[in-house]
């Protein structure tokens, strides 16, 4: 099993989403990794992955499911669904490049949307499958 290509993978995510001209436009620029104190009124957040060795005999491998999360404080969830479908739309739209490895295959495995009272936001989690080799093994 390999992780070694977890960095190259984010990192490519991250590229990819910050470079959307119509993410862009919607969230301006507020993509983050680490939350800040006082966060934006619409944002995307690099969530948690897991991780699953898919190695064989050609090659180091594996599995990342990841979610990536849109949250507002705004009322209603139409703008985090504007900005979760263009999330979507980016990352599946062509191949992620990426630093380390390759990306054999990224698909959409599921949303929930739900709100969370108790910080009055709204939220939109998306998870996906990428399929990665380490072309380094």
């Amino acid at each position: 099993m390999t992780y070694a290509m977890g960095n190259s993978l984010q990192m490519a995510i991250y590229s990819r989403l910050a470079s959307d001209p119509a993410l862009e436009s919607l969230i301006d620029g507020a993509i983050f990794d680490a939350v800040p104190q006082v966060a934006p009124d619409l944002f995307v957040a690099l969530g948690p992955e897991d991780v699953t060795d898919r190695s064989d005999q050609t090659g180091s491998g594996a599995r990342h499911d990841l979610r990536i999360s849109v949250v507002t404080s705004r009322d209603g969830f139409m703008a985090a669904k504007a900005v979760a479908a263009q999330v979507s739309d980016s990352l599946l739209s062509a191949a992620l490049v990426m630093s380390r490895g390759r990306v054999v295959s990224l698909r959409f495995l599921k949303a929930k949307a739900r709100r969370d009272e108790g910080e009055d936001t709204r939220r939109i989690d998306l998870w996906f499958r990428a399929r990665l080799d380490d072309e380094t093994s």
